[in-house]
């Protein structure tokens, strides 16, 4: 991997990572975890073998999953309280799609 596409890759893992920290509305922090999957994909597949392109496949799958179940949380919440805002998380099904969401993208044991 040359450099230019290294710093890159870096810069839009710091980018990502940055945008979803410092969000207040779900849709940005869904941008920056957005961000940082599609950052990560060529550092998985930079090795032209086939598990490597198979393994990123899944990846970008698996993330692409928990990012619609991420937004249909978010949606659900705001059908019910009529807020976009994080902090206002408060109806128990958007609380619970939400965990989940959250744990495929963190990779946590029973989604692993």
């Amino acid at each position: 991997m040359n450099p230019q596409a290294k710093l890159i890759s870096a810069t839009s893992l710091f980018l990502g990572t940055s945008i979803t920290i410092s969000s207040n509305h779900w849709m940005m922090a869904w941008i920056g975890l957005e961000i940082n999957t599609l950052a990560v994909l060529p550092l998985i597949s930079k090795s032209h073998h086939p598990r490597a392109i198979e393994a990123s496949t899944k990846y970008f799958l698996t993330q692409a999953a928990a990012s619609t179940l991420l937004l249909f949380s978010s949606m659900t919440n705001a059908w019910f309280s009529g807020q976009w805002d994080i902090t206002q998380l408060t109806h128990p099904m958007s609380c619970m799609l939400l965990t989940t969401a959250i744990s495929i993208k963190l990779g946590l044991v029973p989604f692993h």
